[in-house]
């Protein structure tokens, strides 16, 4: 979608730490912003080339994260037409498109894992239920987020932008959706995980082994007992499953995703 040149929105990076844009009355650089990520911009900024100050010694990064773009969310910087880098500097008088990542995305981990931030529980256990390695705790602050991430090798999901900014953070992705079913819809379009379903603990994440009805008899309901007669165990919280009352709804969740994840051409 083409970007229009008039009017320029004129801007410049605020301080570090700050959160908000200065209007200036000179911008020498310009931002064109890919359509995809206009989400990450104010709504008066959209569709329209931005203009943004800088002296030549902010970096390219500095200046795309000015404008709201979290780094993580740019697949490719062009300055001129040709390809940069996020730590160049910002050359007054250039113009400087910013790309979405690829879909789907290619990451350095096969397969790709992930850690989920506080807001995201019900996106966790979804992706648990389709078989994709997720971590998720409800009392994680940001700098335990960080350091899980990037010790363990997992892409940070989350809702808030200026997690993505970290420069600690080795990778991340913004969760642009609220409702749980699109949420999914947008992790597994994007990343294109493999698919395993019924195999992880939906609430620990640790893998399921089959059970003999006999070894889990006692934790049954009497109910539960006389209607079913297939069960699998946590591995590791021996939390037990069966295809019960809910097996329909979460079979749909599993239908749809498999549908999302084939149309990411993998």
């Amino acid at each position: 979608m083409p970007l229009g040149r008039a009017p320029t929105v004129c801007l410049a990076p605020p301080p570090r730490g700050a959160g908000m844009l200065r209007v200036v009355e000179s911008a020498n650089v310009r931002i064109a912003v890919d359509a995809e990520l206009w989400h990450f911009l104010a709504p008066g900024a959209r569709g329209r080339e931005l203009a943004v100050a800088a002296d030549g010694t902010v970096t390219l990064g500095h200046v795309i994260e000015s404008v709201g773009v979290p780094l993580p969310e740019v697949g490719r910087i062009e300055v001129d037409g040709r390809a940069a880098e996020p730590d160049e500097r910002a050359a007054p008088g250039t113009l400087v498109r910013v790309l979405p990542v690829p879909r789907p995305q290619p990451v350095p981990i096969d397969p790709p894992r992930f850690l989920l931030d506080v807001h995201l529980g019900t996106l966790a256990r979804r992706l648990r239920l389709v078989g994709v390695d997720t971590a998720y705790e409800n009392d994680l602050d940001d700098d335990t987020l960080v350091e899980i991430a990037n010790a363990e090798r997992r892409i940070l999901l989350t809702r808030d932008r200026g997690l993505l900014r970290r420069r600690s953070l080795w990778l991340g992705a913004h969760v642009r959706n609220a409702d749980p079913d699109d949420q999914l819809d947008e992790v597994l379009s994007r990343f294109a995980p493999p698919l395993a379903p019924w195999t992880r603990c939906t609430a620990c994440n640790a893998p399921l082994v089959a059970t003999e009805k006999s070894d889990v008899e006692a934790l049954l309901e009497p109910g539960t007992r006389r209607t079913y007669d297939v069960f699998a165990r946590c591995s590791s919280c021996d939390r037990v499953y069966w295809r019960g009352a809910h097996h329909r709804r979460l079979q749909q969740i599993v239908d749809r995703a498999t549908r999302v994840v084939a149309a990411a051409g993998v």
